[in-house]
């Protein structure tokens, strides 16, 4: 069966769905996006997404043609449209087709499309025992050059550092910002466990603020867990009793070693352990 994808005004079978090869999304990677997902039929935090991504596009000076209640009314039929009880949704705006050069002003019909799809986890023996991460050589985008709280369609930034994790047999890959502090990873952000604190890079680290993240700091707090925005080194990490991963596709994911050097004992922890299993209670209620 054809996947049904949300274009613009309407539902269309993928094969349909098309954009133009003028379309600056494509040329330049101009545009923003949000992954969601849902969870027994629900999308979670649809709202927050939708306010992220108009936060995004009125950075870039992008004017999404729908208004906000349409896009998340089209998030949901997109996937009743597919059938998708629990499924992963992109969203994504581009600026629309123009000229070959950068002017923006030249460009016209920003492209609205949302795509659904079931979700595509890491293999389950990577939450039972944990993941293997190493540090990426490629920095995350100086918050000067762009700034990291708009997701934008251009990511090769990440993908660049992505590369490296693979070269080096792992799946996920830790950032670091022009001053050599933890940021987050390709995908993911991050935390630690140090002496019973749970600690997450701030935003001005270079992150990008997850949703996932937020709903896991707000978990935290209310299981009595000390969970603060902290400047994180590596050494930090190296030395944390342990660390985990959060992001709309991986949930909540542990870490058990980082360049070589095993995090706490080498398996996932308490505090882990906890937040994952308050983190599916709450995304399925």
């Amino acid at each position: 069966m054809p996947r049904i994808v949300f274009m613009n005004d309407t539902l269309v079978p993928e094969n349909e769905a098309r954009v133009s090869v003028f379309d600056h999304g494509l040329l330049y990677g101009d545009g923003v996006f949000e992954g969601l997902r849902s969870y027994s039929g629900r999308v979670f935090r649809l709202d927050a997404h939708i306010d992220r991504l108009w936060a995004s596009a009125r950075s870039i000076c992008l004017e999404i043609p729908l208004s906000q209640q349409t896009v998340a009314k089209a998030v949901v039929d997109t996937l009743a449209a597919n059938a998708l009880s629990d499924g992963y949704v992109r969203l994504v705006v581009t600026r629309g087709a123009g000229s070959l050069g950068l002017d923006p002003n030249r460009t016209k019909d920003p492209q609205v499309i949302v795509i659904a799809d079931t979700i595509s986890l890491y293999p389950r023996e990577y939450y039972e025992k944990g993941l293997r991460i190493v540090t990426a050589a490629t920095q995350r985008t100086h918050s000067a050059a762009l700034s990291p709280r708009i997701k934008s369609l251009n990511y090769l930034n990440n993908i660049m550092a992505k590369l490296e994790g693979l070269q080096a047999g792992c799946v996920e890959a830790l950032m670091l910002n022009h001053k050599g502090e933890v940021a987050e990873c390709t995908g993911d952000n991050i935390f630690v466990v140090r002496a019973g604190t749970l600690l997450t890079p701030p935003p001005d680290a270079g992150i990008l603020e997850g949703i996932t993240r937020g709903a896991v700091m707000e978990l935290a707090h209310a299981a009595g867990i000390d969970c603060r925005e902290s400047t994180l080194t590596r050494h930090d990490l190296y030395t944390g009793e342990e660390c985990f991963l959060t992001g709309t596709a991986a949930e909540v994911i542990p870490v058990v070693e980082i360049d070589g050097r095993m995090i706490g004992g080498g398996t996932p922890g308490a505090i882990t352990a906890r937040l994952t299993a308050d983190f599916h209670k709450l995304v399925r209620q």
